[in-house]
């Protein structure tokens, strides 16, 4: 997309048309690339390069299932786009050039604030309340799947969706950052959804590109992080530091 078409989206159209068509890049994110993502790992899989994580099949109701939510939730993602659009028209946001350099430390910022913003809000997903009443509708997709990347509560999704408004008033970035973001944090998210890790298993090396979080759908109580574990770790230390001074 040229910079030119991104620049008449955010200041010429209607916010109508801002939400139909963030609506239909993220139903494209969802129903377009997860299917072409899975051949993918079945064709990664049938060269060795990567192996299944748990050996069971999820069942066509569970993808069912996990779509419908999906779509709930790109339905929230929509308004996303609004209030982001607003505050650019109202000078409040601070656009940069898009440059080469702009647009991938654009990404590498998202992709950091993403991963501080997703592992404070599954955190508190995981207090009993939120688990009952909300997080439960991700977590029954124990097997995880590709579809399961969107399958959120509507309130999870809605607080989710909020990754750009809560750091584009902050920092500057370039528009084809923030609009290419979405599409690198789905990547991310297949990889953690797909039940499949590179080589066997063994060394460090299999943890690259989200695939830790696999193992949370069926192990609760660990890996909370999106593409990397460093939170994780952090956490865990802080408290046993905390409980060692009790």
């Amino acid at each position: 997309m040229s910079a030119k078409l991104v620049h008449t989206i955010i200041y010429e159209y209607s916010y109508m048309w801002l939400y139909v068509l963030t609506f239909l890049y993220f139903f494209f994110l969802y129903f377009g690339i997860a299917p072409v993502f899975r051949k993918v790992c079945i064709w990664l899989e049938s060269r060795g390069v990567v192996h299944k994580i748990l050996k069971r099949e999820a069942t066509k109701r569970q993808k069912k299932i996990e779509q419908i939510h999906s779509l709930k939730s790109i339905f929230i993602f929509g308004f996303s786009a609004l209030p982001v659009v607003y505050l650019m028209r109202t000078n409040t946001i601070v656009l940069l050039p898009d440059t080469f350099v702009n647009v991938i430390l654009g990404i590498l910022l998202l992709t950091l604030w993403n991963e501080i913003h997703f592992f404070v809000i599954h955190r508190i997903m995981h207090i009993p309340f939120f688990m009952k009443h909300v997080h439960r509708v991700h977590h029954r997709s124990i097997i995880p799947t590709v579809y399961s990347v969107y399958s959120f509560h509507w309130f999870e999704a809605l607080l989710l969706s909020t990754v750009p408004i809560t750091v584009l008033p902050f920092l500057p970035f370039s528009p084809i950052a923030v609009f290419l973001y979405p599409l690198t944090s789905i990547l991310l998210n297949y990889s953690g959804h797909c039940n499949y890790r590179f080589g066997k298993g063994k060394g460090a090396h299999w943890k690259l590109f989200g695939t830790r979080h696999n193992a949370h759908h069926s192990v609760f109580k660990k890996n909370y992080g999106f593409a990397s574990h460093f939170l994780d770790k952090l956490n865990n230390k802080i408290s046993r530091f905390w409980l060692s001074k009790k």
